[in-house]
């Protein structure tokens, strides 16, 4: 997997972002990342810069998301994984050993796959939709207007979808899917923390209660003002939630 470094400090956050992203999602935060520590940013397998998974199974993803934490070297890491990405960071840390995974933040994390991207990921009418819906700039466009009660000030939520590969994206919704629930993440260690967006999508907002149940010792965050984006909608406040200190300026 392909990472970016921000900073340059002892403590180590790998970033992991969500479907329709890559490594930029997190570019939002560099300039608040505190001096004791280092966030990389990591293209998903398939995404970005990063080389297609060994193969295309929520598994294969997994494994390779934690075997890049074990080469960034630290004995102790934090995960931030964005959207989808925080079900990554999940298993992932379940696949690691004690104690590797200091911490897991989840931002805007959905805790199922609503209808409407089951139908993206089928064949047939699922994909036409789709290519409508995302592989089109008209499509995105009115997408994202419909979504205005869910964003905040002048952010897109369909803009990232301009230059990505198509087939990637379905396929990971289809990976979502494999998941099939949250309850395989009951019993987990390390500390987690949710921070999710006062404004965000519906399905997010009824995931809270699913994580809760499989996680009730997670320290949940809601960020005032913020719809699906809060990285960039909210910076300063997720930055005080990553890396644990009030971002001044």
């Amino acid at each position: 997997m392909f990472v970016e470094r921000y900073g340059a400090g002892a403590e180590v956050y790998l970033g992991l972002h969500g479907w329709g992203g890559d490594r930029r999602t997190f570019a939002p935060l560099a300039p608040h990342v505190p001096a004791r520590a280092a966030f990389y940013s990591a293209d998903l397998p398939g995404c970005g810069r990063s080389p297609a998974p060994r193969e295309w199974s929520i598994a294969a993803v997994a494994d390779e998301v934690a075997e890049t934490v074990l080469k960034l070297g630290a004995r102790h890491a934090t995960l931030v994984g964005n959207c989808g990405g925080a079900i990554f960071a999940l298993l992932a840390a379940q696949r690691l050993a004690a104690g590797t995974i200091s911490r897991v933040v989840m931002i805007d994390p959905f805790a199922y796959l609503p209808r409407y991207f089951k139908l993206f990921a089928s064949e047939g009418v699922g994909r036409h939709a789709y290519n409508a819906t995302f592989a089109n700039p008209v499509g995105r466009w009115v997408t994202n207007q419909s979504l205005r009660g869910r964003r905040a000030g002048a952010s897109d939520l369909t803009a990232s979808f301009a230059g990505v590969d198509h087939e990637v994206q379905r396929r990971y919704l289809a990976l979502y899917d494999e998941v099939g629930g949250v309850e395989r993440f009951r019993g987990f260690s390390p500390p987690v923390e949710i921070a999710h967006g006062e404004r965000t999508l519906g399905a997010v907002k009824k995931s809270l209660a699913l994580w809760r149940a499989v996680l009730p010792g997670a320290l949940v965050h809601e960020v005032k003002g913020a719809g699906h984006l809060p990285i960039e909608e909210a910076t300063r406040r997720i930055a005080e939630i990553v890396f644990g200190e009030v971002v001044r300026g």
